[in-house]
């Protein structure tokens, strides 16, 4: 007889693991390791699974469908089947990114779990907390190269926070919550288990909670959990601060997935301090606002690496120099003394040297700092005038005379539809660079890219997880035509489970960035950038997916009144729009460059470069 299995509550799953012993109602009951690995999903408060079946899994595929039968649609643990296990593995990601949740994807053997490498990277890479249950062959069959077989720990290794491979049954439930507990604490990642077929078929004892030891990690844990900013390091902090004229917060994901946002809103308010944010950190301050200047780095805003140039004290708060960000290292902030607040010890000085650190969660820290800093009495209104004005003098801009249609004004006029309300996810590349720049969005979660890892195919998936985790919101994938061919068939997906995610796909008939890097670094040579010869109809594509909008648009006057259409249909929505090729994405600080060396195009206003010392009119009106 197959074992009742019980949907966990908030409480519940608030309980400690010794308390959830004690307390669980099926706490001593028998049951098989797959009955048991869905019974720690239900109490871990998973409602989606994103997963493809197989051989070595199906046990615990058997195992989901017989805990849905005989329950309301509301307690039933929801399972989305993508078209592939890739696919999986980033709507797992959409759905983390977005709600802070931990998003579950469950995969077969060999190819299933080998397909789901590229999300475990990118979900390592961008931090982002998801688990990954995989089947494998039986134990007996490990290392004799059996059907489906592949070492998914070594592969995995390397790519994920912590693997685990479950070989002793009366461990798989204490792996699994542990699983959970190590996806979603401290700097948050992905955590694969790899269950062999036997173990989830042996018969076990449900104890109801407890973790599995991990001595090292618990106690790094708990060093975190008690961190805190003392008086002396307080002190040194309001010093830099007071001695500075010009201080700026560089905020990145950390602060996202640190559950911060409105930790840096209030200190940035607090202090007066204007905020430059990376790709990541979108969403960290409401870019309506004053205080942000938007994002920094390669392609961020003009105003906002000129801010970088002239600040004299940087606060990086959850962000980690990447190469993206810093350019020429010696060169970035060349003025600025360095703070730096991250949840993650190996990241300080890891890239560039600082001159106060402190290692804590952000929520925690900025919490501490705020209050340590109450008396701090100090106005930075002119730093803040100054860069009003570098904002106002070095707008983004494009090319508005062109009779082709332009990425950059259709984001504009997408971002005057939405108002930065919208659940915006993207593919890589030009896309997703203008996406950056030209949507507005007030809330964190709501900017949903592959930053680190740059994975064509994120944002179509991606988007998927992020409606299911948020079934009354507005999602839209921003895509390019290179990067939606990736994970085409989870358009499908979209239409088989009526999920009404939007997909604008921006086509410009070729890999837009390659080709912009061919353009200025490889004399026009587009080889293999090319998408002019191919002969995909998007739009009969997705009609024969059973789109009940889908629309191509080739003329600039239809852009505005498609869009709004676009936006307003109830279902899943298509809208192709054909935009021009030539476009370079705008500012551009080209690699192993300083921001000093910025590139800005032909519609951007560039400032003058610094006079040298000793003499000369200073051009940033600052200084």
């Amino acid at each position: 007889m197959v074992p009742l299995m019980l949907k966990s509550t908030p409480a519940r799953r608030r309980a400690t693991a010794a308390e959830a012993a004690t307390k669980h109602p099926l706490a001593g009951t028998t049951m098989n390791g797959a009955d048991m690995i869905v019974q720690v999903l239900a109490d871990e408060g998973v409602d989606t699974i994103f997963g493809y079946s197989g051989g070595a899994i199906l046990p615990t595929y058997d195992a989901v469908f017989r805990y849905n039968e005989g329950r309301a649609a509301d307690e039933q643990i929801r399972l989305i089947v993508p078209a592939t296990e890739q696919g999986a593995g980033f709507m797992a990601a959409g759905y983390a990114r977005s709600s802070g949740r931990v998003g579950v994807s469950l995969v077969t053997s060999g190819p299933g779990a080998t397909n789901s490498v590229t999300p475990v990277r990118d979900c390592q890479a961008d931090s982002v907390p998801i688990v990954l249950i995989c089947g494998q062959v039986p134990r007996a069959a490990m290392g004799t190269d059996a059907f489906q077989e592949a070492p998914v720990f070594n592969i995995m290794a390397p790519c994920a926070k912590h693997v685990f491979l479950v070989t002793d049954e009366r461990k798989l439930e204490e792996t699994m919550r542990r699983a959970f507990d190590i996806a979603r604490s401290g700097r948050p990642g992905p955590v694969v288990v790899d269950i062999p077929r036997d173990v989830q078929l042996a018969k076990e004892t449900l104890r109801g909670g407890g973790l599995l030891p991990l001595r090292g990690y618990q106690e790094r844990l708990e060093a975190l959990e008690e961190a805190t900013i003392s008086p002396h390091d307080a002190e040194a902090f309001f010093k830099l601060l007071a001695a500075a004229e010009r201080p700026l917060i560089y905020a990145g994901g950390g602060v996202i997935n640190g559950n911060g946002a409105a930790e840096l809103r209030a200190f940035a308010e607090r202090f007066g301090i204007p905020v430059v944010t990376t790709l990541m950190g979108i969403g960290a301050v409401d870019t309506t606002t004053e205080l942000s200047l938007h994002m920094l780095g390669m392609h961020g805003t003009a105003y906002a690496n000129y801010a970088v140039e002239d600040c004299d004290f940087l606060f990086a708060v959850g962000s980690r120099f990447d190469d993206r960000v810093a350019g020429k290292v010696k060169e970035f902030a060349p003025n600025a003394t360095v703070a730096h607040l991250d949840v993650d010890a190996s990241e300080i000085g890891k890239v560039k040297q600082v001159d106060w650190a402190h290692v804590a969660d952000v929520k925690r820290g900025l919490t501490q700092l705020a209050k340590a800093g109450a008396g701090f009495k100090k106005s930075f209104a002119p730093w803040r005038a100054h860069v009003q004005r570098l904002k106002a003098q070095h707008p983004l801009d494009y090319n508005r005379a062109s009779n082709q249609i332009q990425v950059e004004y259709v984001l504009k006029t997408l971002n005057e539809i939405t108002r930065g309300e919208a659940i915006v996810t993207t593919g890589v590349g030009q896309h997703q660079m203008w996406a950056a720049q030209y949507l507005d969005f007030v809330h964190p979660r709501t900017f949903l890219t592959s930053g680190s890892m740059g994975t064509m195919g994120f944002g179509l998936p991606a988007a998927i997880g992020a409606q299911v985790a948020n079934p009354g919101k507005l999602v839209i994938d921003v895509d390019g035509d290179g990067s939606i061919r990736m994970n085409l068939g989870e358009l499908e997906t979209l239409t088989t489970y009526d999920i009404p995610v939007k997909v604008l796909l921006l086509n410009n008939l070729g890999d837009g960035m390659v080709r912009q890097w061919q353009d200025l670094f490889y004399s026009n040579r587009y080889s293999g950038t090319d998408k002019a010869l191919h002969k995909k109809d998007f739009v009969k594509a997705v009609e024969a997916d059973g789109f009940g909008f889908a629309r191509r648009v080739s003329d600039p006057a239809q852009v505005h009144a498609q869009l709004e259409e676009f936006v307003r249909f109830s279902g899943p929505a298509f809208l192709e729009v054909m935009v021009d090729q030539t476009a370079h994405v705008y500012p551009m600080v080209a690699p192993g460059m300083g921001y000093k060396d910025m590139l800005t195009g032909k519609f951007i206003t560039a400032r003058e470069k610094k006079a040298p010392e000793g003499g000369g009119k200073d051009p940033t009106g600052y200084f």
